[in-house]
């Protein structure tokens, strides 16, 4: 049995570190914090560290860069 596996559809509570997540609660998958969809934990490739929030792709990443004003190049 792999580390996803077992854990039926549920959503799980993770940690995000940089380059690296902990699961706290075991599930299934986390919900993208954007678009609101689920990410099996298999596939979760982005997140920030500095919100704790999931992104289902780069395009969502970048998006709730931009929104936080996080980006270098925008003015705080």
């Amino acid at each position: 049995m792999n580390l996803f596996e077992g854990h039926g559809n549920r959503e799980a509570k993770i940690r995000y570190l940089d380059g690296d997540f902990q699961i706290l609660m075991p599930g299934s998958y986390v919900v993208c914090a954007m678009t609101g969809k689920h990410i099996a934990l298999d596939e979760l490739r982005y997140w920030s560290v500095a919100r704790q929030e999931p992104y289902a792709d780069v395009m969502s990443s970048l998006e709730a860069e931009k929104r936080a004003g996080a980006l270098p190049n925008q003015k705080s």
